[in-house]
């Protein structure tokens, strides 16, 4: 597994708390930015590098993690990708069903809510398989055509 990481400057603290999370359970990752703090960085820049990152990894089990306020814009400008279906998780049952429903593979975590748990979202997120029923490949694929 290998997870491409980006944030923008609202996210960027939460980023590095992730890094060394991941460092810790010896998960593989890509800093695709921001790399320092730059208070008027635009979060377009990050979502479109996660995106192409992911899009050309070769490994299948290789995943995209977004940070910034909302997440709404990391998840809008990520999903301009065909392959790509970024969802915001805000939750871990949210993450879940981004996964099991809709074969999410970028998940865009609101660095704006002091009151969720990244960990466990990114657990879930992480640990959750696409379901293989038909209604739903049929349904991601229609986000394809």
């Amino acid at each position: 597994m290998h997870i491409f990481l980006g944030s923008d400057h609202r996210g960027f603290e939460l980023k590095k708390q992730l890094m060394l999370w991941l460092n810790n359970r010896q998960v593989t990752f890509t800093d695709c930015g921001a790399t320092e703090y730059t208070p008027d960085d635009d979060y377009n820049d990050y979502a479109k590098q996660v995106a192409q990152a992911l899009l050309s990894s070769e490994d299948p089990e290789s995943y995209g993690v977004l940070f910034c306020g909302s997440a709404q814009g990391m998840a809008m400008q990520a999903n301009r990708y065909n392959g790509i279906r970024a969802a915001v998780c805000y939750n871990s049952t949210v993450a879940a069903e981004a996964r099991s429903h809709n074969d999410a593979n970028i998940a865009c975590i609101p660095a704006s809510n002091p009151n969720i748990s990244t960990a466990d979202i990114l657990t879930t997120f992480l640990s959750t398989p696409a379901l293989p029923d038909e209604k739903y490949q049929r349904r991601n694929h229609k986000l394809d055509e």
